[in-house]
């Protein structure tokens, strides 16, 4: 029957018109855009429950899927997933069946789960009692004195470890002391005064004196030293606040800004070399100095701003560019020794800054005499490695500072201010040295008391 009909479709086509043809191509043209749709249709399903991990998407037995996972990219910083030590361990287990009631026992540990949490932790108050006793021989009262040693600082009432967390939001959190008082009264159900406050502050300051004076001394016998100053008022008074920073240390006071203060800190013994801007308090030091190029660069930079059409500008500024450059490549040959290198290069720089010293209408013309004054003071750091060709670390040293002024506007008392000199210094050199600050604070609290 099947071949039958068939065999009479086969004929009707052999009979048709051509228009009956055409008619009935067209209709399978439009099944089967249809079809491809509907097939289109289902790929896009199958490919997209198979990203969202959805059963039904698996290839048949012994045959690879044709799409490949790529391997996830690790995290940079995988914190949140790193397990940490547990401090305690809370076993939880199912004590009836829900569906029975039959007591369970037993079993093992289907899956862990961790779980970080900060403890409430209201303020603790210690009484402190102290015994008196006669001594049975000489009469005579004995009073225990060591009692509060490594437990509170002077004759206040405040433990270590509040003033050193009040210490450390002050310094190295930058926060101002009524938000210190809130902190407090809110995690911790403790009221202080701000006056409170301020004395454990003050407090801190007298017992890191000795310290910040270990650190002035490390200063002093340092190989390199950066030097720079800010702005930083005191009770509406205009001041400034010197760093003067090695790698690991950072020295902090508030002077006025005349050479002196370059003098009161280095001494007469300081034999190494001092890095710094232009600024002239820094010219009468007899040592070594390098300047520093970053500003330099900088004043280039800006002159090329100010005069943009200038193309003779630009091209002196790109040679400028160069001679640095090459400095800090060292391109010239290692065979020669450094200070014959650092010749060729200071020759090479004075030929760039001559054409245009006494010229009047050369807009760099300033900027050549600054180059032809300090010439021996620019490239320090291609004779000794040690020194860096910019002051870089100074000003990284003074961010702190900088910061701690546009919050709080400068310090109000000449007590405000030595003490936080001595805590930027403390904290700056902890910083430096990568140490946690609210530790140091607390090691040297509990330290011998001067």
């Amino acid at each position: 029957m099947w071949h039958t009909r068939e065999v009479e479709t086969e004929r009707d086509l052999k009979l048709a018109s051509r228009e009956t043809l055409l008619a009935l191509i067209a209709q399978q043209q439009v099944v089967i855009a249809q079809l491809q749709r509907r097939i289109g249709a289902l790929e896009s399903q199958l490919k997209r429950r198979g990203s969202l991990g959805m059963p039904g998407n698996k290839p048949p037995p012994g045959q690879q899927s044709p799409e490949k996972k790529e391997p996830r990219k690790p995290r940079r910083h995988g914190f949140a997933r790193k397990r940490m030590t547990p401090t305690r361990r809370v076993e939880h287990a199912v004590e009836f069946c829900p569906d029975c009631g039959t007591h369970l026992s037993g079993g093992w540990v289907q899956r862990t789960r961790e779980v970080i949490e900060l403890p409430v932790a209201p303020i603790e108050v210690t009484e402190h009692v102290l015994v008196a006793r006669i001594c049975p021989v000489c009469q005579r009262r004995r009073v225990p004195q060591q009692a509060f040693q490594g437990v509170v600082l002077g004759q206040q009432r405040l433990g270590v470890n509040l003033v050193s967390l009040m210490v450390t939001l002050r310094e190295e959190g930058r926060l101002p002391i009524r938000t210190i008082q809130w902190y407090l009264q809110t995690v911790h159900q403790l009221d202080l005064s701000v006056g409170a406050i301020v004395w454990a502050i003050h407090g801190v300051a007298r017992q890191g004196q000795p310290a910040v004076g270990g650190i002035l001394e490390q200063v002093r016998v340092s190989l390199v030293v950066h030097a720079d100053e800010t702005g930083w008022r005191q009770d509406g008074a205009n001041g400034y606040v010197w760093t003067f920073s090695t790698p690991s240390e950072r020295y902090f006071l508030r002077r006025g800004r005349d050479k002196g203060v370059v003098d009161e800190v280095l001494g007469p013994s300081f034999g190494g070399v001092l890095v710094s801007d232009f600024y002239a308090a820094y010219n009468h030091y007899p040592g070594l100095k390098q300047r520093c190029w970053a500003h330099l660069l900088r004043d280039i930079h800006d002159l090329k701003k100010l005069y943009s059409e200038d193309a003779g500008l630009a091209q002196w500024a790109e040679a400028v560019h160069q001679v640095y450059a090459l400095a800090k490549a060292s391109v010239l040959p290692r065979a020669q020794p450094g200070h014959r290198t650092q010749l060729l290069l200071e020759e090479k720089l004075l030929a760039l800054a001559r054409p245009f010293l006494n010229d009047p209408l050369a807009v760099q013309a300033k900027l050549c005499r600054r180059m032809e004054r300090f010439i021996k003071e620019l490239f320090v750091f291609v004779s000794d490695p040690a020194v860096p060709p910019d002051n870089n670390a100074a000003e990284r040293s003074l961010r702190h500072l900088v910061i701690s002024r546009k919050i709080s506007g400068g310090t109000r008392s000449d007590q405000g201010t030595e003490s936080k000199m001595v805590l930027a210094s403390l904290f700056g050199t902890w910083r430096a040295r990568g140490l946690n600050p609210l530790l140091e604070c607390r090691r040297l609290l509990t330290s011998p008391q001067v």
